[in-house]
C-alpha cells in the first residue's frame, strides 16, 4: 500500500474549500459575501476595533477596555462591533452587564488565503510601468 499523499487539483485555501483569488475568478455569491468583510474592514474605527481584539493578550477583550480608546459614544462603537460581528470577524458573549469580544481567525484565515499570491505565480510589472 502506498504511503503517497494524494493532492486535489482544483481546491486552494486553507480548508480546500476557495480558490484563491488570483487562481480562478470568484463565484457571485463569494463576491457577495466577502465584499461584506472588505467593507466591514474599510472603516478605520472598525479596523482599529478588529486590531485591538484580535491582539489582545487572551485572545478576548470586554467592551469597557474599548469604548475609551475612541472618541465615539458607547453606541456607536457598539454599532462598529455589531458591524464586525456579522462579517463574521467577531464573535462576542455576554458576561452579567459587559460583552466580550474574540477574534475569529477562521475568517481573517480566509482573507489571507485569498489573498495570497501562490508561490508559482509570476511578479508581473504593474500597468503603465516604466523600466
Amino acid at each position: 500500500m502506498s504511503k503517497q499523499e494524494l493532492v486535489v487539483l482544483g481546491q486552494d485555501g486553507p480548508d480546500g474549500c476557495c480558490p484563491a483569488l488570483l487562481t480562478a475568478p470568484l463565484e457571485t455569491d463569494q463576491a457577495e459575501t466577502l465584499a461584506k468583510v472588505f467593507k466591514a474592514l474599510g472603516d478605520p474605527v472598525r479596523l482599529r476595533l478588529l486590531s485591538m481584539i484580535a491582539s489582545r493578550a487572551g485572545g478576548e477583550v470586554c467592551v469597557c477596555d474599548l469604548t475609551p480608546a475612541f472618541d465615539l459614544s458607547q453606541p456607536t462603537i457598539s454599532h462598529h462591533l455589531k458591524l464586525l460581528k456579522q462579517a463574521g470577524l467577531i464573535d462576542s458573549e455576554r458576561r452579567g452587564t459587559w460583552v466580550y469580544y474574540r477574534l475569529l481567525p477562521e475568517m481573517t484565515d480566509r482573507l489571507a488565503a485569498l489573498l495570497t499570491r501562490p508561490a508559482e505565480a509570476p511578479l508581473t510589472e504593474p500597468a503603465g510601468a516604466a523600466s
